[in-house]
C-alpha cells in the first residue's frame, strides 16, 4: 500500500444508503471513525469526501473493496470500483482498494457485544466498519 509517511489516510466503506468513513492518525498508527456520509448522488457525496480531505489534510483514500468470500468481486465490489475512480479523478487523489471482507460483521458483532441498541447501530455502524478497514490496512503497512 504505498502511502506518503506523513499524510493522512482516508478510509471508506462504499455503501448502498451510507459511506462509512474512518481517518488515520497523522503518523498513520490508529483509525478514528467520523460521521457516515448518507448517500445523495455521486456529485454530493464527492463533495462531503472532498471536504473530509481538505479538513483532516488527507493525501490518500482507501476504499473497501466488498469481495465475495471465495474472492471473486460481485456487483457491490464493482460499484466501489467505480466511485474509486471518480474520486481519484474529480478529488484529484489517490485512490487504493482494501479487501474489506467481513468487516461490517465485525462491526456489528462488536456493538452488539458493548450493548448498542439496534436502533443505534446502524447508524453507527458503517463507519465503524470503516475503522476496521483502515485499522487492518495501517497494521499491514507498520508491520513491514
Amino acid at each position: 500500500m504505498p502511502v506518503k509517511e506523513s499524510g493522512r489516510i482516508l478510509g471508506l466503506d462504499f455503501g448502498s444508503h451510507r459511506i462509512g468513513a474512518a481517518v488515520s492518525d497523522p503518523l498513520g498508527i490508529t483509525a478514528q471513525p467520523l460521521s457516515a456520509i448518507r448517500r445523495q448522488g455521486d456529485r454530493r457525496d464527492l463533495e462531503a469526501i472532498g471536504t473530509i480531505l481538505r479538513e483532516y489534510s488527507v493525501d490518500t483514500v482507501l476504499m473497501g473493496l466488498p469481495l465475495h468470500m471465495g474472492g471473486e468481486e460481485g456487483t457491490q465490489a464493482k460499484r466501489a470500483r467505480l466511485f474509486a475512480e471518480k474520486i481519484r479523478e474529480r478529488l484529484e487523489v489517490p485512490v487504493e482498494m482494501w479487501d474489506e471482507r467481513m468487516t461490517t460483521v465485525q462491526a456489528e458483532r462488536h456493538l452488539i457485544a458493548s450493548g448498542v441498541r439496534r436502533e443505534k447501530r446502524k447508524e453507527i455502524r458503517d463507519s465503524l466498519s470503516a475503522v476496521f478497514l483502515l485499522q487492518s490496512a495501517l497494521d499491514y503497512r507498520n508491520r513491514k
